[in-house]
Parts: C-alpha cells; sequence; structure tokens
C-alpha cells in the first residue's frame, strides 16, 4: 500500500505520520529532508527543487512497492498535480493509495506552532504570513485524487487520537 500524507506546513501531518509509521513498521520518505539535500547541493532556490525533491520521494516509495513493502509518503500536496503523482505511481505497480490528511482548524494553535518551530531544515523555516497565504494555494480535492480513499484528521484532537484514527482507516 501507498500512504500519502497532505496537509499544510505545522498541522502536525509529519509527526502524526512519523507514529503511524512506527507503529505499522513502514518506512516513511520525507520530501522536506530530500529538499534540504537538493539545496545542499548547490542548487539554487530558484529552481523546481520541490519538484524534484517529490519525484525524488516517487523513485524511492515505488522501488519500495515493488519490493512488496508499504510505504508511508510524508509531502505537503497541497496541488491536484502533487497528488495525481501518488495516484499514477500506486496505479503503476498495482497497489492500494491511501491519503491521510491533517488539518488544524484552530488558527492560533496552527499558528503558534509555526513561531514555535525550530526546523533542522533551514531552507524550510516558515513564517505564519507564509503559510496564511499556502491556504490560497491548498487545492480542493478533485480529479482521480478525489476518489481515492482519504481521510481527514484535525490535528487539534489529541496524537493519539488521530494516530489510532488513521491506522484504523489504513486497515479498513
Amino acid at each position: 500500500m501507498l500512504v500519502a500524507m497532505a496537509g499544510l506546513p505545522g498541522t502536525g501531518k509529519s509527526t502524526i505520520g512519523q507514529v503511524v509509521a512506527s507503529r505499522l513498521g513502514i518506512p516513511v520518505v520525507p520530501v522536506d529532508p530530500i529538499e534540504t539535500a537538493i539545496l545542499k547541493a548547490g542548487i539554487v532556490s530558484d529552481q523546481p527543487t520541490g519538484l524534484a525533491a517529490y519525484l525524488v520521494a516517487e523513485t524511492l516509495a515505488e522501488r519500495e512497492l515493488d519490493a512488496g513493502r508499504t510505504i508511508l509518503v510524508d509531502a505537503v500536496n497541497a496541488v491536484a498535480p502533487a497528488r495525481e503523482q501518488w495516484v499514477n505511481l500506486a496505479a503503476r505497480a498495482g497497489e492500494q493509495l491511501r491519503f491521510i490528511e491533517v488539518i488544524c482548524s484552530d488558527p492560533d494553535l496552527h499558528r503558534s506552532r509555526i513561531e514555535a518551530w525550530q526546523r533542522s531544515m533551514p531552507h524550510a523555516q516558515l513564517s505564519w504570513n507564509a503559510v496564511e497565504q499556502s491556504f490560497d494555494d491548498y487545492a480542493e480535492w478533485t480529479g482521480s485524487s478525489a476518489a481515492v480513499a482519504r481521510i481527514t484528521l484535525d490535528s487539534v484532537e489529541p496524537l493519539g487520537v488521530n494516530v489510532e484514527r488513521a491506522i484504523a482507516f489504513l486497515e479498513s
């Protein structure tokens, strides 16, 4: 199975994804560290480093699926082309795809997370203003990705509750 996380930065998707993957014993392919490595290699940020990171993640996920293993991809997946990438990969691999979307319905909590966030990836430091602008770019679920099984978790709920919901969804 291919599990694709989705959600804006600071919503808790990486935390939920890591705990779910750990509990299920599956590897995680996180896009942010891949993009950090691309930038460390000297590729300038005005190049499509985000796209490159998604393509590297896809290649790594495909190898795991080809080996018969479940894989979790940790990425924002904010737009239809990003989501369709995983739909197409699952179809090529002949595997199920499940999306786990994470939101934070409390703007004050979301903002406090972003402002307190000290990430180990300098390029990924975000301001609340940048995240607020991302709300407008976060596309509705349309096309074939809208037809894929998806659960939406709200990170105002306790982590354990969301992890249990995600695992139940994946095991259903």
